[in-house]
């Protein structure tokens, strides 16, 4: 039987192992008995799959080459080396599961970058929630906080929302989408309601909760009517949009135009298709939509 040595082992016979600092955090641990130069790589590793590990991520892929700095050995470049996996590449990290062609590691920066056909799910954490589903050309998961950035056409489905940009960051922590990019957010026909559709400069969704909050030339449509404003905070699950901000809706149909005093803002409930201005205050709870850290 073929004796299988993890190359952190493999490393550790010719120097001491590294505290665990956060570049610590950020070594790849490959399992298995690889090809190459030991002490200068490039070292090849294959098998069904390839198994590796960096931090909370597990990298599974057909084949993983473990490459150091040109001139630097590879245990003297702890901290700077890349992995490549090739594939049928599979990360996963918690209720997060993804997927590509390619996935290119960097220890230094802490990113694993995934490429062709990138595809992840978040499920939920109890029975009655939705999977949340995001596909884009390119995927980075990031080891130090729990965090994907995707890039090119980007996709986002969960239950009844779908959600289209150029670049979106999911934070698994707080099941918080963030969509930038020409972002939109599509609420799909159900019932007696017609579709939603919500545009604006940023898009920011919390997934379990399925409420939003978008900012910056917001546009609303549903059936005939069209609402805008600087903001929107929506709550899918009651059925109630409220916008701030120049707030105005206009039914093409009826010729019948709402608009917010200057004091108030706008309420439109996407299941009655009534729009209504009220003359006080609205404060988007705009702290419930931070990334983990974000001031």
């Amino acid at each position: 039987m073929k004796k299988t040595t993890s190359l952190l082992a493999l490393l550790a016979l010719t120097a001491p192992v590294l505290a665990q600092t956060d570049a610590g955090k950020r070594l790849i641990t490959i399992e298995g008995a690889p090809r190459g130069d030991v002490r200068n790589g490039p070292l090849t590793f294959t098998g069904n799959p390839v198994k590796a590990k960096v931090s909370t991520l597990n990298i599974e892929a057909s084949q993983a080459v473990l490459t150091a700095p040109k001139g630097t050995a590879l245990i003297e470049a702890k901290g700077k080396r890349t992995t490549d996996f090739t594939g049928n590449v599979k990360v996963t990290r918690g209720r997060l599961t993804a997927t590509g062609n390619a996935l290119a590691y960097s220890e230094a920066t802490g990113q694993g970058v995934l490429n062709g056909s990138a595809s992840a799910t978040f499920t939920p954490d109890k029975t009655d929630g939705d999977t949340v589903t995001i596909k884009a050309a390119q995927m980075s998961l990031d080891v130090d906080n729990d965090r994907s950035t995707s890039t090119g056409g980007v996709t986002l489905s969960n239950g009844t929302q779908s959600g289209k940009a150029d670049k979106l960051v999911f934070d698994e922590q707080r099941e918080l989408a963030l969509l930038t990019g020409t972002p939109s957010l599509t609420r799909a026909a159900r019932g007696s309601q017609k579709e939603l559709i919500i545009t604006g400069q940023e898009v920011r969704a919390l997934t379990k909760t399925k409420t939003l909050y978008v900012r910056g030339g917001v546009k609303l449509v549903q059936g005939t009517t069209t609402t805008t404003g600087d903001a929107v905070y929506y709550d899918d699950r009651k059925n109630v949009a409220y916008v701030v901000g120049n707030a105005v809706s206009v039914d093409s149909k009826s010729k019948v135009t709402v608009k917010a005093p200057a004091s108030g803002y706008l309420e439109q409930r996407t299941d009655l298709a009534r729009v209504r201005a009220l003359n006080s205050a609205y404060k988007i709870p705009t702290d419930q939509f931070k990334l983990t850290g974000e001031k």
